[in-house]
């Protein structure tokens, strides 16, 4: 077993950003290398830009330059783009682009349309802070996909309405209830180059305390990816998103609830499933408060390790790190 470990990481939205760091910063103090494989299905158009809203927070995040007090979005960031935008009527006028942020996404969509694949913009975008990241940051596609909510039509006319995810989660806070989920270009997308590669080389493939439907559930989608996830060489180890039957952050409630998935920790691990029963786990980390839970994750053929998972703060955060890595066996 390598004492400087090459980990993969699927990750996206806070939780992933935040775990990412400390994460990072564990495999630094060992030598190691981190790869993040970002959700890109948060993706979308706006105002003739392409946004990447986990890509970018992700980014950020290791960067150091995230606004930690919203989880999202640059540090110190303004509004006076956004306001002349609504002010012309283009855009969301509740979907927040600080200025900073815009720099971002006008560069990505500039080198986009200069032929430039995500891949590259992405690797041009964390050239910027490449000493701050310490770590290869790709998208899990280069593909255009995203993810779509069916909800029903509160109009007159009734029946069902598709929204962009983004727009029922930020706007309407995941309040209107969805029928399902849709992820419109992932039969045709593929993994993103590099991607396959890592997960075959890594000497551990970690799934961070992300959604487990609408963050993590599109990369495993991704035609190929499960499979390679599934044939890994190193351990898979999960971290739970659910610390006593609540979400940590956001309204995953929600999203596993549509998918029938039991918002708990032993639910969200049976989800994944154990790697040796034809599932993607061999290990998952649950909370001291969700204790009781652990032979429930055992009967699953899933490893079960107890240990503080909130991150509150930088030395938390690094703690929960490595707990995971020692999951992973290091």
């Amino acid at each position: 077993m390598s004492a400087s470990p090459s980990v993969v990481l699927l990750a996206g939205g806070a939780g992933g950003s935040a775990f990412a760091v400390g994460l990072r910063d564990e495999l630094r103090a060992r030598g190691g290398e981190l790869t993040v494989v970002c959700n890109t299905a948060d993706d979308l158009w706006l105002a003739g830009l392409r946004i990447q809203p986990d890509v970018d927070s992700m980014l950020y995040g290791l960067a150091g330059v995230k606004d930690t007090a919203k989880g999202w979005g640059r540090a110190g960031d303004s509004l006076r783009v956004a306001a002349e935008l609504h002010a012309w009527g283009v855009g969301w006028d509740w979907f927040e682009l600080g200025d900073l942020d815009l720099g971002a996404h006008i560069s990505r969509t500039s080198w986009l349309r200069e032929g430039a694949s995500p891949t590259t913009v992405l690797a041009r975008l964390q050239a910027r802070w490449r000493d701050e990241i310490g770590a290869t940051l790709l998208p899990m596609t280069d593909a255009e996909v995203e993810t779509h909510v069916v909800i029903e039509d509160s109009g007159d006319a009734g029946g069902a309405v598709t929204i962009h995810f983004q727009e029922w989660w930020t706007r309407y806070r995941a309040t209107r209830e969805p029928e399902r989920f849709e992820n419109p270009g992932m039969t045709g997308a593929r993994p993103a180059p590099g991607v396959l590669e890592a997960i075959a080389r890594a000497d551990a493939v970690v799934f961070a305390p992300s959604n487990p439907i609408v963050s993590i559930g599109p990369i495993l989608a991704v035609p190929g990816i499960r499979d390679a996830v599934a044939a890994a060489p190193g351990r898979v180890v999960g971290v739970s998103p659910i610390i006593g039957g609540a979400p940590v952050r956001g309204m995953a409630d929600v999203c596993l609830r549509v998918a029938g998935v039991p918002c708990s920790a032993d639910g969200v691990a049976g989800h994944f499933g154990a790697r040796a029963d034809g599932g993607l786990l061999d290990a998952w980390l649950l909370a001291e408060e969700d204790a009781a839970l652990a032979p429930a994750v055992a009967s699953l053929g899933i490893d079960a390790h107890v240990r503080p998972l909130w991150m509150a703060g930088p030395d938390l955060t690094r703690a929960l790190a490595a707990d995971t890595l020692a999951a992973a066996g290091f």
